[in-house]
C-alpha cells in the first residue's frame, strides 16, 4: 500500500513538471510571438515581395546547413545512461567543433551556386554571414543538452525568449531604417551570442579533459538515424519554398513565405514548446514500459487542448486580422495561410510519435517513415504546382492530414502491445 502511494506521488510530481516545463516552454512562445507579431507588421509594411523572397532563399539556405547541427549528439546526451553522461559530453564537446567548423565552410562555398541557380548574386553575402553563428554555437551545446537531461527547461526557455525578441526588436529598427532583407540576416548574428551565455551560466559542465574521441562509434550510432530523420525533415519545410521559387518566381515565393510565417509560424511555436518537453520526459519512463505508454498516450490530450484550438482559431480568423493587422497588400495571402494552418493539425502528433521511438532507441524506425513521407510531400507539391501557388499551399495541407495519421496510428498500436522496451 505505502509501496504504491509513492508510485503514485513519484508519477504525478513527473506528470506535473512535464506541465510545467510546458509551461515555461509556452510562455516563452508567447513572449516570442508577441515580439515576432509586432516584427511581421512592420516588415510587411517596409518590405516588398521581392525582399521577401530573397530572405526566403537565404534561410533556406541556412536551414539545409543548419540541420547538420541537429545530429543526434545533443539527443544522445539527453537518453544516456547516468553513469555514461560525463565521457559522452567530452567526446560530444570536440566532435560539435568538428561539425560546427565545417558547416560554417560548406555555407560559405554554397552561397555561390545558390547564386547561380536562382540567378541573383544579392543572397551571396546574407548567406556567408548567417554562417557565422555555427562558430558560436559549440561553446553552449552540451550546456544545453544537460540542461534539457535533468528537466531544466525553464532555462532553455529563457534563453530563447531573450535571444528572439531581442531578434525581433532588432530586426524591426533595421527595417524602419531601411536595410531591407539584412534587417532580417543581421540581428540572427548578433543575438547568437545570448543563447550560449545563458546555458553556459546556468550549467556547471566545463570540458576538464584533453582532446578526445572516446565511444565515438556509440554517439554515431545513435546519431546518424536522427540525423537522416532531421534531413528529411529540413527538406520537406523547405522543399516547397525551393519548388515554389523555381517554378513560379522569387514574388511568388514571396507572398507563400509571408503566408507561411504570418501564420504556420505561430502555431509551430506551442508545437515546439510541446516537442521540446516531451522527449526528456519520455526518456524518464523507457525502463517502465505502463509509464510510457501513460506518458506517450497522454501526450496526445494535451496536444489536441492546447494547439488544434490555436490552429483552428488562426484559420477562421484570417480574413480579419490578415488586412487589419499586416495591411491590405496581403489579402491575396489568406488562402494560403489558412491551407498552410490546417496542415499544422496533425503534425505535433507525428512528432510525438518520433520521439517515442528515439526514446526506446528505435530511430531507424522514424527515419524509414520520413524517407517515404518525404517522397509523397515531394511528388504532391511538384504536382501543386500546376494550380501555381494556391495549388502548392493546398498539396501541404491534403498530405500532411491524409499521410500522417497513418504513421501516428502504427507507432500508437506499437507502443500499446509493447510489453518490454529493448
Amino acid at each position: 500500500m505505502i509501496s504504491s502511494k509513492i508510485i503514485a506521488f513519484l508519477q504525478n510530481k513527473l506528470a506535473n513538471r512535464f506541465v510545467r516545463n510546458i509551461g515555461w516552454l509556452g510562455l516563452s512562445e508567447v513572449i516570442i510571438r508577441f515580439s515576432r507579431l509586432a516584427t511581421t507588421v512592420v516588415l510587411a509594411r517596409w518590405l516588398s515581395d521581392y525582399d521577401y523572397g530573397l530572405v526566403a532563399l537565404v534561410m533556406t539556405t541556412n536551414e539545409f546547413v543548419n540541420v547538420f547541427t541537429r545530429n543526434g549528439i545533443f539527443d544522445k546526451l539527453i537518453q544516456a545512461k547516468e553513469e555514461d553522461v560525463e565521457e559522452l559530453s567530452q567526446t560530444a564537446y570536440y566532435i560539435n567543433w568538428f561539425v560546427c567548423g565545417g558547416l560554417f565552410l560548406i555555407q560559405s562555398l554554397v552561397a555561390f551556386p545558390m547564386a547561380w541557380i536562382y540567378k541573383d548574386s544579392q543572397v551571396i553575402l546574407p548567406i556567408c554571414v548567417m554562417g557565422l553563428v555555427y562558430l558560436m554555437l559549440p561553446m553552449g551545446l552540451i550546456q544545453a543538452a544537460r540542461l534539457q537531461r535533468e528537466n531544466r527547461l525553464h532555462v532553455s526557455a529563457f534563453a530563447k525568449a531573450v535571444q528572439i525578441s531581442t531578434d525581433n526588436i532588432l530586426t524591426m529598427i533595421l527595417a524602419w531604417q531601411g536595410f531591407g532583407m539584412w534587417a532580417i540576416i543581421l540581428p540572427k548574428v548578433i543575438v547568437a551570442p545570448i543563447w550560449v551565455i545563458v546555458h553556459r551560466s546556468n550549467h556547471p559542465w566545463r570540458s576538464t579533459k584533453s582532446f578526445t574521441l572516446h565511444r565515438w562509434q556509440e554517439i554515431i550510432h545513435f546519431g546518424r538515424s536522427i540525423l537522416g530523420v532531421q534531413m528529411l525533415a529540413t527538406l520537406r519545410n523547405n522543399l516547397d519554398y525551393l519548388i515554389a521559387g523555381h517554378f513560379l518566381g522569387i514574388k511568388a515565393l514571396g507572398l507563400y513565405y509571408f503566408a507561411f510565417n504570418a501564420g504556420l509560424g505561430i502555431s509551430l511555436s506551442f508545437i515546439i514548446a510541446v516537442d521540446a518537453a516531451l522527449y526528456p520526459h519520455l526518456c524518464d519512463a523507457r525502463d517502465s514500459p505502463d509509464q510510457f505508454r501513460d506518458r506517450y498516450l497522454h501526450s496526445f490530450t494535451t496536444i489536441t487542448k492546447v494547439i488544434v484550438p490555436i490552429v483552428l482559431a488562426q484559420a477562421l480568423l484570417a480574413p480579419i486580422y490578415v488586412p487589419l493587422v499586416f495591411g491590405q497588400k496581403w489579402i491575396p495571402a489568406i488562402p494560403l495561410l489558412i491551407l498552410i494552418c490546417l496542415s499544422a493539425i496533425p503534425r505535433p502528433y507525428a512528432n510525438a510519435a518520433s520521439k517515442a521511438l528515439w526514446a526506446m532507441d528505435k530511430p531507424s524506425w522514424d527515419l524509414l517513415w520520413n524517407v517515404l513521407f518525404t517522397i509523397i510531400f515531394a511528388i504532391a507539391i511538384c504536382v501543386g504546382t500546376i494550380w501555381k501557388i494556391t495549388g502548392v499551399a493546398a498539396a501541404v495541407m491534403i498530405i500532411h492530414l491524409v499521410a500522417i495519421p497513418i504513421f501516428v496510428i502504427w507507432v500508437k498500436q506499437h507502443i500499446i502491445q509493447t510489453k518490454i522496451l529493448e
